[in-house]
């Protein structure tokens, strides 16, 4: 996987490789998605929106996994777009009762996707970077392999009971074992 998230000057620090799937958690542009899947060699595409990301949708073939599930080689990702509600207006802004309310019927998946991070979980304590409980309630409900999201502007890694949570800025390259 190629791992992009929040950073709009990534395109000349991304390697020249071969990924299988390109995987945005949020507030890059079409354009960038699109310049990464290139340059990366990339035919599959997943993301969801951020909360500084536009109200139109992905255009082809960025594939929308807000509250969707798409199985790429036998694993199951879904995914949530947005961020908690920090302002009055705006696109992808969500109280945590409203993502608690949405994620109670979610189904399993390998590899949840998403903007926000878990409460507690790689957010700080500001209006704008909380993280979601409802999150880490899915998590521990439907126990996904691995987690990842943008939105807290630090690559950094924990661990969530049996699910690793990754939030990335920028980019990275994950393997995942099919």
């Amino acid at each position: 996987l190629l791992i992009i998230a929040d950073d709009e000057s990534i395109g000349p620090t991304l390697p020249d490789c071969n990924v299988d799937l390109l995987v945005s958690c949020g507030d890059l542009s079409d354009t960038v998605i699109m310049e990464a899947a290139k340059r990366c060699h990339c035919q599959q595409i997943v993301a969801v929106k951020g909360n500084h990301d536009s109200s139109a949708p992905f255009q082809a073939p960025i594939r929308d996994l807000h509250l969707k599930v798409f199985e790429f080689r036998g694993i199951k990702f879904g995914g949530f777009c947005g961020s908690w509600k920090y302002k009055p207006r705006g696109n992808y802004l969500f109280e945590d009762s409203g993502v608690e309310q949405l994620l109670s019927n979610f189904p399993a998946v390998d590899i949840f996707v998403t903007h926000n991070s878990p409460r507690q979980v790689h957010d700080r304590e500001d209006d704008v970077h909380i993280g979601f409980a409802a999150f880490n309630q899915y998590i521990e409900r439907a126990n996904p392999r691995l987690m990842l999201h943008g939105h807290q502007h630090q690559s950094i890694e924990t661990m969530l009971g049996t699910t690793r949570v990754i939030g990335t800025f920028g980019h990275r390259l994950l393997v995942v074992p099919e």
